[in-house]
């Protein structure tokens, strides 16, 4: 087997179709901030309920149950840049219909449960298809650090530009987050259709291939890893508090902390504040211990964050814990998508991809509706308590497999050739 050295990174070329996807998945990112800032606050204008407010964050998960697994089936099946834009210009078309709703003031709960779970149902198709997209735009060296890139840009986009912009926005009127991220849906799908890319080559599939057993190959091939099953488990635990946590946030700011909507701003781009950092710190430290020590390393710290915010009655106590937590919430999230692109073998990355995804989500509803029973319970701070219990067990889901070797995949080759000792 040939060595696969994976501790230097080549950064990616900006230049051609890796420039364009990270143009678009920024925008689009700046769009979905306004959006998300924006929906638990309409929601909480129309609703005092906990349990009805968490419900909107649990059915922005739900269509992963549903539909995951199918998406990364046809990710592997369709050219994939033709389904993001596609995608992308339904989902803008389905938000601006849903500020016209809003700006007509018939806006309401279900009303914002349903557009959760049609944003989302498409949403299984294009992530699926992005992550298979990117190593045919960059070269496998060059993965890791296309991945921090683009999540930087994202969470910059995002979090630190655009979740400041919420209150000013709403200020002009309830629907003009909603428009503003319509109008991004539908730049990012235009600049997605100008890569410059050929439809995948694939193998023809064997006879009688039906997407059902093609989703059960994906779904061996990761139970398969033990690496990607370990981090799958432990990011299924972690998604569980973390539903918790993000449907009830805003009452823990606004109803906890009581600082209103200014200070949801203010928490979510300490969030973001954090994140920026982690990604070149995220390179110095996988550099030091690996990846996998590394994502074990960013649930430990994670875990105190978690208690802090749930313990500590004031808000710069809660901009600092959840800047700590969006950094290594970086180191986690480019680290476990790396690996998957690592590890993954090309024809069946869609796959792979959908079903570490669906399995990692599925406890997202379940923790988002105990965040709001918890929070009705025992008080607006518990649900994230409660998160630093399941990222406890995460942790303990890490540790058997912390040792495992890194593998890299080699360009010419569609499985996994060589392993790298960290």
């Amino acid at each position: 087997m040939a060595a696969v050295e994976s501790g230097d990174e080549s950064a990616p070329a900006w230049r051609g179709g890796f420039g364009r996807l990270w143009s678009a998945a920024v925008l689009s990112s700046f769009g979905d901030a306004l959006r998300t800032a924006a929906l638990p606050l309409l929601a909480a204008t129309l609703t005092d309920r906990p349990l009805l407010i968490a419900a909107v964050t649990a059915c922005g998960y739900l269509p992963w149950l549903v539909f995951g697994l199918l998406g990364g089936a046809v990710a592997d099946r369709v050219d994939q840049r033709r389904a993001m834009w596609i995608v992308d210009a339904v989902r803008g078309l389905l938000v601006a219909g849903f500020a016209v709703a809003v700006a007509s003031g018939h806006a309401s709960i279900a009303l914002l449960i349903g557009l959760a779970f049609a944003l989302t149902t498409l949403q299984t198709l294009f992530d699926n298809a992005s992550t298979a997209l990117l190593p045919a735009l960059v070269d496998r060296a060059e993965l890791g650090g296309a991945n921090a890139r683009l999540m930087i840009g994202q969470r910059l986009a995002g979090g630190l530009l655009g979740a400041p912009v919420v209150p000013v926005l709403i200020a002009a009127g309830a629907a003009a987050p909603f428009v503003a991220d319509a109008v991004t849906f539908l730049l990012a799908a235009a600049l997605v259709a100008s890569l410059r890319t050929e439809p995948p080559a694939r193998a023809p599939g064997p006879a009688g291939s039906t997407l059902r057993r093609d989703i059960a190959e994906g779904l061996r091939t990761l139970w398969q890893d033990r690496a990607l099953r370990g981090l799958c488990a432990a990011t299924a635990l972690c998604n569980i508090g973390m539903g918790a946590l993000i449907a009830t946030l805003v009452l823990l700011v606004t109803g906890w902390l009581e600082a209103g909507a200014t200070g949801y701003a203010v928490a979510m781009t300490a969030y973001t504040a954090g994140s920026l950092l982690g990604g070149p710190a995220g390179g110095a430290l996988v550099a030091r211990v690996g990846r996998l020590r590394a994502v074990l390393l960013a649930g430990i710290v994670q875990t105190g964050a978690l208690v802090v915010m749930g313990t500590i009655r004031h808000p710069a106590a809660l901009a600092l814990a959840l800047a700590v937590f969006g950094l290594m919430g970086m180191v986690w999230n480019v680290n476990t998508t790396t690996l998957m692109q690592q590890r993954s073998p090309a024809p069946l990355l869609g796959r792979v991809s959908s079903a570490f995804r669906t399995l990692a989500v599925a406890g997202a509803p379940l923790g988002a509706l105990l965040g709001g029973v918890v929070a009705t319970a025992w008080g607006l701070n518990s649900p994230a308590l409660l998160a630093a219990a399941f990222f406890v067990l995460s942790v303990i889901a890490l540790i058997p497999v912390r040792k495992v070797d890194v593998c890299g995949v080699a360009p010419h080759d569609d499985s996994t050739t060589a392993h790298v000792s960290r």
